[in-house]
């Protein structure tokens, strides 16, 4: 039986795996930052009329997408919100996708 120097055996969950190893040769990926669409293609006003550019900033359920996911600075969202609540309230774009 494998005993430790203390006398007592080792648990299978004490001895070494060898997993430092396959941590140190995991491929690391590259995560591109995220540029603000807005800011690279200079639009400063976000019209609520242009529902094409607002669908896309739409998830299929009918919510807004976060900035984390959609990569647009606080401004634009905020303009971008806005723009996508007035185009629901005059039924350009709708509420919630239909079921």
């Amino acid at each position: 039986m494998a005993e430790s120097r203390g006398g007592r055996p080792i648990s299978a969950s004490q001895r070494p795996t060898g997993g430092d190893k396959a941590l140190a040769t995991k491929k690391q990926y590259f995560r591109r930052k995220k540029v603000c669409r807005f800011c690279v293609e200079k639009i400063d006003d976000i019209n609520y009329k242009d529902v094409r550019l607002l669908m896309s900033f739409i998830s299929e359920r009918g919510k807004i997408v976060p900035r984390r996911i959609s990569g647009v600075c606080t401004p634009h969202q905020r303009r971008l919100a806005e723009a996508i609540k007035q185009a629901r309230n005059i039924v350009l774009i709708p509420f919630a996708s239909p079921m």
